[in-house]
């Protein structure tokens, strides 16, 4: 397979070809959940939780509940409950190995983004535990986030991609996940 060619490698390579931040830009980011933050975090139903392991691989696992799902604890930790799924475990595995998180809120219908980032253990607390049970549903276990920066995102990607536009829904054919899945089974079959 060849190699990708005329990569950057370094943050001097990076400023030849982009602008620095504007100086407002670069202050959005605090440290801590405000109220504005928690109000976004209390409006959304879909979270994104990204993780690495020791080994440097990545995931980015969707998380979904009722709005409000995710509990801002105070305006330092947040916790994100563990509910069912396909137990596979990677973003637990790879908070095992290294405890770093970082959270993308999105509100259906807007343009609202919110970043979370920290450090992230897996709690059984059952003090947290019940302050994430939603829908009678109490989950196994939480992560929660000790924040170390909170910002609102960019919604350019959102715009461009027209997510929220129903206009543009379907207008790419796309095989069903069912399809894929099947194509994945029969490619990681056991021989016979």
């Amino acid at each position: 397979m060849p190699a990708f060619e005329s990569v950057l490698t370094t943050p001097e390579q990076l400023a030849e070809h982009y602008r620095p931040p504007l100086e407002l830009v670069a202050r959005k980011k605090i440290d801590h959940v405000d109220d504005g933050a928690a109000a976004l975090i209390a409006a959304s139903p879909f979270v994104l939780l990204a993780t690495s392991g020791a080994d440097g691989r990545c995931t980015v696992s969707p998380r979904g509940g009722d709005p409000g799902f995710v509990r801002v604890l105070d305006p330092k930790r947040i916790a994100v409950p563990d509910l069912a799924g396909n137990n596979l475990l990677d973003s637990a595995h790879h908070l095992l190995a290294n405890p770093h998180a970082g959270l993308m809120f999105l509100l259906p219908g807007t343009a609202e983004i919110l970043r979370v980032e920290g450090h992230a253990v897996i709690t059984v607390d059952d003090a947290v535990l019940d302050r994430v049970t939603g829908d009678g549903r109490r989950p196994v276990s939480a992560i929660g986030i000790t924040v170390e920066s909170v910002f609102v995102h960019c919604s350019a990607s959102l715009k461009r991609s027209g997510l929220w536009d129903p206009e543009s829904w379907g207008r790419v054919a796309a095989p069903t996940v069912g399809e894929v899945v099947r194509g994945h089974l029969e490619l990681t079959a056991p021989p016979r």
